[in-house]
Parts: structure tokens; sequence; C-alpha cells
């Protein structure tokens, strides 16, 4: 590809180049800043023969690449080692017993659990007193993953509702 060659190229793929930038940065400057940097890069490339399909694809790979570098360099931290944070006085992480759950509190989860429906019962279950996964849970029950979501959200909206009349009833005893 010759100089004028790119730059009829350049003049077709600049504004898609430039669009499809500021869609994954959403700064005007930035998607500027990139896009130009792009096509300096592609220009490295010709020297090499590419057919204008092959130089689109071509072009977008530099745009991808490009944005992704944009981004890591954006989120990139400063970095802690472990030796400092031990020094600055971090202990790390302690095991601590999960909280003892009284008898009574373990009753009340029981009765609300059985006044549930089968399926919401069994979600729960698996969910919040076997800590099993999405995933883990769908397939011990031979649902999809979306229905486990939708089970679970269900379920604990209805038991949040259960509890709130079970304490209404409680509260009017008194």
């Amino acid at each position: 590809m010759d100089m004028q060659e790119f730059q009829r190229f350049y003049q077709e793929k600049v504004g898609l180049i430039y669009r499809y930038v500021y869609s994954k940065v959403g700064n005007r400057e930035d998607a500027e800043d990139l896009t130009s940097g792009i096509f300096l890069k592609a220009v490295s490339a010709l020297n090499q023969e590419f057919s204008q399909q092959s130089m689109h694809k071509w072009l977008f790979l530099i745009a991808r690449t490009t944005v992704a570098t944009y981004w890591r360099a954006h989120y990139r931290g400063p970095g802690i080692s472990l030796d400092e944070l031990l020094e600055a006085g971090w202990e790390g992480p302690t095991e601590e017993e999960p909280a003892a759950i009284s008898s009574e509190q373990a009753d009340r989860v029981q009765h609300l659990l059985q006044a549930l429906p089968e399926q919401y019962r069994e979600v729960l279950t698996c969910r919040f007193l076997l800590n099993l996964s999405i995933k883990n849970t769908a397939l011990r029950m031979g649902l999809t993953e979306a229905n486990v979501k939708v089970l679970q959200f269900r379920g604990l909206k209805r038991a949040a509702n259960l509890e709130q009349v079970v304490a209404e009833h409680q509260h009017e005893a008194l």
C-alpha cells in the first residue's frame, strides 16, 4: 500500500475508528489521542501487502489492543507488596468462627422454610444452609442457573413477607 492509498484508507476509516474508540473510553480527548496513535501504528504496515478487508481487520485489532492498553494503564494502581503491608502492621485475614445461631433463630428459620413452597425451600436450603453456588444448586435441582436465581429471589421475598407476618402476630400477642 503506497502513501496515497493509505491516505484514502485513513479518510475512509478514521471516523469509524474514532467512534469505536470513543464508545470504549467515553472521552473525546482520549479518543482523539488513541485514534491518532492507532493510525501511527498502522503506518508501519505500509510496506506490507494487505487487501482492503485485511487492513480493516488489522486496524480494528490495533484499536482493540490500544484501548485495552489504555484501560490497563488507567486502572493500574500503585502496587504494594505483601512485605510492605506486613511491615505496616497488617496481620492478614483471621480465622474467626462463624457466629453461633441460637436455637430460637434456628427454629424460626426452619419454621419459615417449612411455610415456603418446596422449590423455594430447596433453593434457599442449597444456597444459604448448604452454601452451594448458583451453578451447583442448578445442577442439584436439575434447573438452569437463571431459574435458580429467580426462585432464590422469589423465595427470599416470600420468606421476608412471612417473617413480617409472624413478627406482627407476635407483637399482637404481647
